[in-house]
Order: structure tokens, then sequence, then C-alpha cells
């Protein structure tokens, strides 16, 4: 489902969501296409939810244009030893 449907059917809402297609633009991967897993009720729950998701699974809220996800890349490891 586009990111712009599940906006107009669900407006003002935190979603969980399953990421299906993006693309990158420099160090930005620009979603389009998801997979609606729930719908969540507050901002607290939210928030619980995103910090359990892994790999491709997101929360995000509704008022946004576009789910764009700033990709980082580590800068050091700690605790390596040569």
């Amino acid at each position: 489902m586009r990111w712009e449907e599940i906006r107009k059917i669900y407006p003002d809402q935190y979603v969980k969501l399953n990421i299906l297609s993006f693309y990158l633009e420099n160090d930005k991967k620009i979603v389009t296409d998801v997979a609606l897993i729930n719908l969540i009720g507050d901002s607290k729950l939210a928030t619980k939810e995103l910090l359990k998701s892994k790999g491709d699974t997101i929360v995000y809220h509704t008022g946004s244009e576009k789910i764009v996800i700033e990709m980082r890349n580590p800068t050091g490891l700690r605790g390596m030893r040569l």
C-alpha cells in the first residue's frame, strides 16, 4: 500500500508498518510502499512499539508527508582490541 493511501485512510494517527519498497537519496531512505501492521493509540505506546521494532518494521505518524529515514554509518567499534 502506498504511504499516501494510509495517510488518507488513517489521518493524524500513529501506525506500525512493514517497509516493502524504498529508494536511497544521499544518506536517506525514502519509503514508497508499506504494509500496515497495526494502528497505535497514543504517543507513549508508539514509542514503546518503535523501541521493539526490528528490521523493516517501523512506527510512523500519518501527519508526515513522506517516510524519510536517515541512514547512519557506525563511526567506530567499541571494545575492539588489536
